[in-house]
């Protein structure tokens, strides 16, 4: 057990943002080394949730700064009162036409519990939290910098505005 343990630690010591290989909304792999050289903003979204229009301030952050080096990339997650309940097609639909979302999005995951996915695992472990190192709700954020450091996480009512100068920081680096 200890040995197991200790294991486990040691390869989350060992992994970095971009060993990680996602599938994208439409099912394809995406490998997160692509993103190599850029500052990353990771988000577990849901499109039936209090918090969704966030996604109109995601999409003005990635506008905003796509050029100069940042990339948004969108988690859908069913885990917080089924507030993503859609297939990946329904999901893409509503992202772009009610919010106009161009970052990149994938495959739902889950981001809390025994199912949880293994990129979720290494950032609530690279960035933890007091107490239960749970996800807390739809749209909490990672932000992780050019080398694939995971820099920040924000609380999901944090609005995108305000990582603005967190953003603008990492990009000037």
């Amino acid at each position: 057990m200890c040995f197991m343990v200790l294991s486990a630690m040691f390869t989350m010591a060992q992994t970095n943002f971009y060993q990680f290989t996602m599938k994208n909304i439409q099912g394809n792999d995406v490998k997160l080394n692509s993103y190599k050289g850029k500052v990353v903003l990771v988000v577990n979204t849901a499109s039936k949730c209090g918090l969704t229009p966030q996604y109109e301030g995601l999409e003005a952050l990635y506008q905003k700064y796509k050029d100069k080096g940042l990339v948004i990339l969108g988690f859908p997650c069913n885990q917080f009162m089924g507030q993503e309940p859609g297939t990946a097609e329904e999901i893409q639909n509503f992202c772009s036409t009610k919010y106009n979302v161009t970052f990149p999005l994938f495959a739902k995951l889950e981001v809390n519990g025994d199912g949880t996915d293994p990129l979720y695992k290494y950032l609530k472990s690279a960035l933890p939290i007091e107490g239960k190192n749970d996800i807390r709700w739809n749209f909490e954020k990672f932000l992780i910098d050019r080398s694939g450091n995971p820099v920040k996480r924000y609380a999901p009512k944090t609005k995108p505005v305000e990582l603005e100068v967190d953003i603008e920081n990492l990009l000037a680096k």
